[in-house]
């Protein structure tokens, strides 16, 4: 797969995660590595390029903290402009068409607050539900996201590296087509499926 990683972070030098995972995926070989913030920072977003980028591309990953249940405003304005209809949905939309689209995210709180009785109410990948569905009509394959909760004492705690690892294994296993996808949708998160790609020989 061709997979084109977005990153959405309007405080990068202030970044303990979402940082070094964009740097791990600019050294990998056959990913695209886009800075929104950086390359649109008066969000005058160029949509035929971006557009274009997207065909080119088999896999669209958005890396980004989660902000009150969803992305920074810089990729929500990219979502609704670039997504637009008789290009990614509609009767003649069909750009996107079976496209993986995945989340690769860093939330504040605790794992055990994005569950049913928890603080949060329900899970995150029912929380990101809004993404789904936009991937749904786009006639993509959306997955599981990709998540760290207590991102901000992930680096105190030494989770950081582990993480890191897993993010790294998961890039290359979408890229060489080996990552199961039945089952990276059916999922509630992919972090079980990373670490099973972090540990076997053939990613470390």
């Amino acid at each position: 797969m061709r997979p084109i990683v977005y990153l959405a972070h309007p405080r990068l030098d202030r970044s303990e995660i979402n940082g070094p995972m964009f740097r791990i995926a600019q050294e990998l070989p056959g990913i695209t590595c886009v800075d929104l913030y950086a390359e649109y920072p008066t969000f005058h977003i160029d949509i035929p390029h971006e557009q274009a980028r997207l065909v080119t591309h088999d896999a669209v990953i958005f890396l980004h903290p989660v902000y009150w249940y969803s992305c920074p405003a810089l990729m929500k304005e990219w979502i609704d402009l670039v997504f637009e209809h008789g290009f990614a949905y509609g009767q003649d939309g069909h750009a996107l068409d079976n496209k993986v689209m995945m989340q690769a995210v860093t939330c504040g709180a605790a794992a055990q607050t994005y569950h049913p009785d928890g603080a949060n109410g329900a899970h995150l990948r029912d929380l990101l539900a809004p993404f789904e569905k936009s991937a749904d009509l786009c006639r993509m394959r959306y997955l599981a996201p990709f998540t760290l909760f207590s991102a901000g004492k992930a680096e105190e705690d030494g989770r950081d590296a582990v993480h890191l690892g897993q993010w790294r294994a998961l890039l290359t296993a979408l890229r060489d087509d080996t990552l199961n996808i039945p089952a990276a949708r059916k999922a509630l998160t992919l972090n079980d499926i990373a670490a099973t790609l972090a540990a076997s020989p053939e990613t470390a």
